[in-house]
């Protein structure tokens, strides 16, 4: 393996450093994009939010079930990374899709979830690199049969008994609460639109 920047794991920090910063600048334009949606359709996006908030966060769970004490260790390839190569990446989308719905706007919503996406799938590629360098022709085949983020479902398989690490899973579980926030935020947002505070514009 060469020694080259290639050859060293993406520091995980700076990918949620960058994801925060893109969140906290998105803020100002939640706060004053009113959702022109009400009654059955808005309650209905406000339910969606939430359930996929909720499948971010089982999602998380379950992919650090696999992958737990394994990362750059071994080329994982069953469970949830046999659908797609970076299913925590895939959940955190889901995640912020569903707070997207939440704030009642279709253009919110593809927006946090296309920067999300956009942002992770760069360091995706450059996790790839590593993992290129580690496992090689593995990895490579690995590659060109899964997908890497947006899930192929009839690829699924699994073996019968998973080793699980309680300790990442732990620290899955600070992650997780994270997401969770999304849904009081979402409501805070709401209260802070009624009260007419900031200046406002209707976006679908």
């Amino acid at each position: 393996m060469s020694s080259s920047s290639r050859s060293v794991p993406v520091n995980q920090l700076i990918r949620v450093n960058i994801l925060r910063a893109t969140f906290v600048l998105s803020l100002p334009l939640a706060i004053c994009a009113v959702s022109p949606w009400s009654g059955l359709v808005r309650e209905t996006m406000n339910v969606a939010g939430i359930g996929l908030v909720v499948a971010a966060v089982l999602g998380r769970f379950w992919s650090i079930l696999y992958i737990g004490g394994h990362k750059n260790m071994t080329v994982m390839q069953d469970g949830p990374y046999s659908i797609c190569r970076h299913p925590l990446y895939l959940f955190s989308t889901i995640g912020v899709l569903g707070f997207g719905l939440m704030l009642g706007s279709v253009v919110l919503t593809l927006f946090l979830g296309g920067m999300t996406l956009a942002i992770l799938s760069i360091t995706a590629r450059k996790e790839e690199a590593f993992l290129r360098g580690q496992f090689g022709p593995t990895y490579d085949a690995y590659a060109a049969r899964v997908p890497m983020i947006v899930p192929r479902l009839s690829g699924f398989k699994t073996q019968a008994t998973v080793v699980v690490s309680v300790h990442h899973l732990r620290h899955n579980l600070m992650d997780a609460l994270v997401f969770l926030t999304f849904i009081p935020l979402a409501r805070l947002l709401d209260h802070v639109q009624a009260m007419e505070i900031f200046p406002s514009f209707s976006i679908w």
